[in-house]
């Protein structure tokens, strides 16, 4: 006999821990299946860790900044204490603490592989090979995230190259260190790695790094890489890798002919999203590719509207925070709440972890001008204004607007410099709330802060 529930969860990583929750929250009864540890890919080998070993060197980049630390600042960063710090971050990689929040927020938890057999059927198989059969009332809600793309670069996955989890996790720095791609994941491992003692190259196809950022962030990362001591290579593909055994030193080719001689080798190219083997041609759908759904999340194709997905399953949004977003639709949608997603496709936020950390929201120029609307830009450096010189004497930074002129409204906005994820959500907030330049004016940021920047560009505009 099946056990049933109201709401079955394939996944417990952030997306599917925030869509049981909400569900449960309705006084729906829901399991929420796992394979590996609950809290997922971002809570152990992802956003957490990464930043956790991010941060030190940023504490240290500021405090070079500010006149009386920079003076008596004598040696580097204590790699030990960073990894044993990023350790603690990730709760020594055990998720006791999240199986309590689940047991808490009502969630059944159940361990080991979860797969559909049918409609609203669940059959999950745990390590030793024991099944158990499940059985959803209302709705079956698929999040299961995502993998990394390794390319197929002659000798590439013989090399046992490292993904987002052995460069979040690893116990030694490497003395070399190769990166494979320019995206988030790339310059902030990157700049991680360097910081605690790695010779750093880093290889981008692309002529820039942060490809789908404004130029000047990409620039500006590109820059503070090398300034570190990285060495960074566009426009250069890697052709050809080398490692015997999968062991020992990691040769990479160059598109131009040159050798890279490593200690290890990490690719950072892309996720796919991880709907291989979760039963989906038993409804009729198709695996190894995103799972297409409605801005209610349900998935297209699957008759009775029984089948969601949310979170990198469904290929709209690759970030942790849309993810939780969408799963918060989707939670209030089987609950019985009209609901729909729209602001993963208008509004996303994104903050790039190095330093200078890049932050930005909605559309770049070059996306806004592709859409067809009526764009003006206006840009300002975050150094003329009071609050950068105290956070730090000498720290720079951008900010970029588009602005939609027909309706005066902004519709993105990029920030480089110190901390400015932490200004990120007044952005946010304009471009979600479609607030008009005119009533943004009226909006008096605090003397002396870096939000300041945002009067210069009112001003710039015209108010």
């Amino acid at each position: 006999m099946a056990e049933a529930f109201d709401v079955v969860v394939i996944g417990a990583g952030p997306a599917g821990e925030v869509a049981g929750a909400r569900a449960a929250e309705a006084g729906l009864s829901v399991a929420l299946v796992e394979h590996e540890l609950l809290g997922g890919e971002c809570s152990y080998w992802a956003c957490i860790p990464s930043k956790a070993l991010l941060r030190p060197s940023e504490a240290r980049w500021l405090a070079e900044h500010a006149a009386g630390v920079r003076e008596k600042l004598q040696e580097g960063i204590d790699a030990r204490a960073v990894l044993a710090h990023r350790d603690s971050m990730v709760n020594n990689y055990q998720d006791d603490s999240q199986v309590k929040w689940a047991e808490n927020a009502k969630l059944k938890v159940v361990r080991g592989t979860g797969k559909l057999t049918g409609p609203r059927k669940v059959r999950v198989e745990d390590k030793d090979g024991a099944v158990r059969e499940l059985e959803a009332r209302k709705a079956v809600v698929l999040a299961t995230g995502s993998h990394p793309r390794i390319p197929d670069i002659p000798g590439l996955k013989d090399a046992q190259p490292w993904d987002n989890r052995q460069g979040t996790a690893a116990r030694q720095v490497p003395k070399r260190l190769v990166v494979l791609g320019g995206g988030a994941v790339g310059v902030e491992l990157a700049q991680a790695w360097r910081s605690l003692g790695s010779e750093v190259t880093l290889v981008q196809r692309g002529k820039r790094l942060l490809s789908r950022a404004e130029p000047f962030a990409g620039e500006q990362v590109a820059q503070a890489l090398r300034d570190a001591g990285a060495r960074v290579l566009l426009g250069m593909n890697a052709t050809r890798v080398q490692r015997p055994g999968g062991k020992g030193e990691v040769t990479v080719t160059l598109s131009n002919g040159e050798q890279v001689v490593a200690d290890e080798i990490l690719v950072a190219m892309g996720r796919v999203p991880r709907t291989e083997g979760i039963g989906l041609e038993t409804v009729g759908l198709v695996g190894g590719k995103p799972v297409e759904v409605d801005d209610q999340l349900r998935a297209k194709g699957v008759d009775g509207g029984w089948l969601y997905a949310c979170g990198d399953t469904n290929g709209r949004n690759l970030l942790t925070h849309m993810g939780k977003y969408q799963a918060r639709m989707v939670g209030d949608v089987i609950a019985g709440k009209q609901a729909r997603a729209w602001a993963d496709a208008k509004a996303t936020p994104q903050v790039v972890f190095t330093h200078p950390q890049v932050a930005s929201v909605g559309l770049t120029e070059a996306k806004a001008r592709e859409a067809g609307l009526p764009v003006r830009t206006v840009e300002q450096q975050l150094q003329d204004v009071s609050g950068t010189s105290l956070v730090g004497k000498g720290l720079t930074g951008t900010v970029k607007w588009v602005v939609d002129e027909k309706r005066r409204v902004l519709v993105g906005a990029t920030f480089t410099g110190p901390e400015v994820g932490e200004m990120l959500h007044a952005a946010t907030i304009a471009v979600a709330g479609e607030v008009p330049l005119d009533t943004l004016w009226h909006a008096v940021p605090s003397f002396p802060t870096m939000s300041e920047v945002w009067l210069k560009l009112l001003e710039a505009y015209g108010l």
